[in-house]
């Protein structure tokens, strides 16, 4: 008989932590190599964590909504025959005592009838998402500090996370500037510890009047916000536009679609074929495939294609093609619908919305013929491509111009304007409106 350690599974490249949302097990049930232990969520989507080994659950070591490390031990599993569950469950029992005391604060938190979202505004330090556990939270809750308030308390804690030390210091010296009096002779005036920001209007709430109906954010919704704000205040952002016929294009597609599906077992869509377009001119242009760190600007030698993805709840995920220009069009295709398929049934893996360094999004799939997309942060571009429409346009042809019946789109870049000028933006855009343009409509697949 041995005990097996469970530990937080890495989740994605840049993913350091994830948050505990429900357990499918408790202590002294029995579970098999690959069941499902614990459903978990980052901030980029949700997932379920499996038994690695067969045997049964001694101890588990984190709440439900306790964010948690990558790697860090969250339950231990007992292997082995001999030892029958009842005897799990008294063993489990007996340590029961000494794991509450060495977990006091798990115990604060649930005196406090608090459950906000673990996930909170972007630390302005360093640009990315700030987390709080639950005991801050609840301490906030109970103290009436807003998430404002909240948001500009220096942490102390790892990567400048708050810790129950600074909420509480925060506190402390709030009570000391409100109770102290002021000086003979001088008016009243109170004031807030630095660190602490004028709280905003908007998180005042707010008495509706009239027919309305009130709808709360789902967890999802809410870091797809935090994520478009954050961006705004990270990148200077700066959209180009441009208009490109792509009718050899439509009409190549449109020759080899029942071929290909015939064939490849796949429906190929516009998307492969925008993305196969991209990644030609990204690796002319390779500064749009970058990141800004401080002052330094890191060009990523892989070119990783995020594509935008409408899901049946309304919310919005970006699925990646990993190393997207070693594929040729049939394996774009399929990563495309494979990716596509499992992000509206809910099967996307961590590791599929990671590491994206070019962001695809096709707004003219709702109609749109343009639009101005939001950077995918940590990226500094993103693409959007219109609805394609029938349009009389001027064409030159050997006899002189003339005016034809062709298929015409839109074509937008938003790229950050702190290492991206308006000249390198719209050169890259015009060379994959060229791109779209020049597609060869004789090709075979």
């Amino acid at each position: 008989m041995s005990v097996v350690d469970l530990v937080m599974p890495k989740l994605g490249e840049s993913i350091m932590e994830a948050t505990i949302l429900r357990w499918l097990k408790k202590p002294g049930d029995t579970v098999e190599q690959d069941e499902t232990i614990l459903e978990i969520a980052t901030d980029k989507v949700d997932s379920e964590v499996p038994s690695t080994t067969d045997g049964i659950i001694t101890e588990i070591l984190f709440n439900e909504n306790d964010v948690v490390p990558i790697g860090k031990v969250i339950a231990r599993i007992q292997t082995g025959s001999g030892t029958s569950a009842e005897t799990r469950r008294a063993e489990h029992e007996s340590a029961a005592p000494q794991s509450a005391e060495k977990y006091d604060d798990a115990k604060l938190v649930e005196d406090i009838p608090f459950q906000p979202t673990q996930h909170a505004a972007p630390v302005s330090g360093n640009g990315g998402i700030r987390f709080y556990s639950p005991l801050v939270l609840n301490i906030a809750a109970s103290e009436g500090i807003s998430m404002s308030e909240l948001e500009h308390i220096t942490g102390t804690g790892q990567d400048g996370r708050v810790s129950k030390k600074d909420i509480m210091t925060y506190l402390n010296t709030r009570k000391i500037a409100s109770d102290a009096p002021p000086a003979e002779g001088q008016p009243v005036m109170v004031t807030a510890p630095q660190s602490v920001a004028k709280k905003p209007e908007y998180d005042t709430p707010t008495a509706y009047t009239g027919n309305v109906e009130i709808i709360e954010m789902d967890r999802m919704r809410k870091m797809i916000a935090r994520h478009m704000v954050e961006s705004k205040h990270t990148s200077a952002h700066v959209t180009s536009f441009a208009e490109c016929d792509v009718t050899n294009l439509v009409l190549w597609r449109e020759k080899v679609k029942k071929e290909f599906e015939t064939r490849e077992g796949e429906k190929i869509t516009f998307t492969p074929l925008f993305i196969e377009g991209l990644i030609k001119c990204i690796k002319k242009y390779p500064l749009l495939n970058s990141s800004v760190d401080v002052d330094r600007i890191i060009v990523k030698k892989d070119i990783n294609i995020g594509m935008a993805t409408a899901l049946p709840s309304g919310n919005l995920i970006v699925p990646v093609i990993k190393n997207a220009d070693q594929l040729n069009l049939t394996g774009l295709t399929k990563q495309v619908n494979g990716l596509a398929n499992a992000a509206r049934t809910g099967k996307l893996k961590p590791d599929d919305t990671s590491g994206g360094t070019f962001t695809l999004t096709n707004v003219g799939t709702f109609g749109s013929i343009m639009g101005t997309p939001i950077i995918n942060q940590p990226q500094v571009a993103i693409m959007a491509v219109g609805a394609i429409k029938k349009r009389p346009v001027v064409i030159e042809t050997e006899q002189g111009d003339s005016i034809a019946i062709r298929h015409m789109m839109y074509i937008s870049l938003s790229y950050d304007h702190r290492i991206i000028d308006g000249a390198l933006g719209s050169t890259f855009l015009n060379a994959v409106a060229k791109e779209f343009e020049n597609f060869d409509a004789k090709r075979s697949i």
